[in-house]
């Protein structure tokens, strides 16, 4: 989690006693509605890309999650999305990403670019919370965390 008082408890623990935890938990740069079934199987597996094949596995959704290789690649119209939020949450509160998974990132934050839909977003969440992510609203902010 955020401090070592989440590896004695987990989530619930962190929730109840880490202060960066529940900002970051309520932060509505990092909330995104999503299908229940693909939330709940996608549990805290790495993000991805292996394959250009079409799936099935969730009917229309193409998100594909590896459950022996605990992956999931997203579908491609919200892989930017994914990145960019992804990006967000680990420079806002100071999370350790692997450099092959920050390589994917902005990989992804470059080849899908911001669209209207998610400008729009962040214009509400900045309405509702005071800030939005700047790594949708400024490219230079977006290219200095992927150097």
């Amino acid at each position: 989690m955020f401090n070592r008082r989440g590896q004695d408890g987990g989530r619930k623990n962190c929730s109840d006693n880490d202060p960066v935890f529940q900002k970051a938990e309520g932060d509505l740069n990092n909330l995104v509605p999503a299908v229940g079934e693909v939330n709940g199987d996608r549990n805290n597996f790495a993000y991805s890309a292996w394959t250009r094949e079409r799936s099935s596995m969730y009917g229309e959704c193409q998100t594909i999650v590896d459950f022996k290789g605990k992956r999931v690649q997203p579908r491609e119209e919200v892989r930017g999305r994914a990145a960019r939020i992804t990006l967000y949450m680990y420079e806002t509160y100071g999370l350790r990403m692997s450099s092959l998974d920050k390589k994917l990132m902005c990989a992804w934050a470059k080849a899908y670019p911001v669209d209207a839909w998610e400008r729009e977003r962040d214009a509400r969440i900045v309405r509702w919370q005071g800030e939005g992510n700047p790594l949708v609203t400024d490219a230079a902010t977006l290219r200095n965390a992927c150097r």
